[in-house]
């Protein structure tokens, strides 16, 4: 890729020049020079494209709306060659990550405290744990309080005997949701 700095012929250009070629310019200022897009009008999309193609309009619907209405897309922009309407979109296509599930600070007893280390490309939303006993009965269910900017931590309200199980889950902002599961061993 040729990259030219300060060309005052280039500099500012966009359209199309014929059929042969589009100039445009991006957030940073540069100026994008491509071949004109050829499709072939009758070509036919396989289920997963159309597929693909109807989760694109849903993100490029969500990142119109929450480009304008979550802050927090504008500040992750800042500086970058993206828009916050970019990062909207690639927050849509990024599910969060649950990295560990610590459940040393917990016996099984009430007021036991549960840890999640969770993060996303952007902001997690929202913690929630569940809690089952051994028959897979839910004893529990809650939302654990952020402890900084990766920790997330839950306080038991009941107690359950056995080897209970712990399902967490992890929400960002566009609603993609990650979720683990861990058994509390005696």
């Amino acid at each position: 890729m040729a990259k030219v700095n300060k060309n005052i012929v280039m500099q500012g250009l966009s359209g199309s020049l014929g059929e042969q070629v589009v100039l445009k310019q991006d957030k940073a200022g540069r100026t994008i020079v491509s071949t004109k897009p050829a499709f072939n009008s009758k070509r036919e999309f396989s289920d997963e494209q159309k597929a693909h193609q109807a989760n694109f309009k849903e993100a490029a619907a969500y990142a119109r709306m929450a480009a304008r209405t979550e802050p927090i897309y504008a500040l992750k922009a800042e500086g970058k060659a993206q828009s916050a309407y970019n990062v909207a979109m690639a927050d849509w296509f990024n599910k969060p990550e649950i990295d560990e599930v610590n459940l040393s600070g917990w016996s099984g007893q009430a007021g036991g405290t549960i840890r999640v280390k969770a993060l996303d490309d952007v902001k997690v939303k929202q913690v929630t744990v569940v809690i089952t006993n051994e028959q897979d009965v839910e004893v529990e269910r809650g939302t654990a309080a952020a402890n900084g900017e990766l920790w997330w931590e839950y306080t038991t309200t009941a107690s359950v005997t056995g080897q209970p199980k712990v399902t967490v889950e992890v929400m960002d902002l566009p609603g993609n949701i990650a979720q683990a599961m861990r058994q509390r061993q005696n």
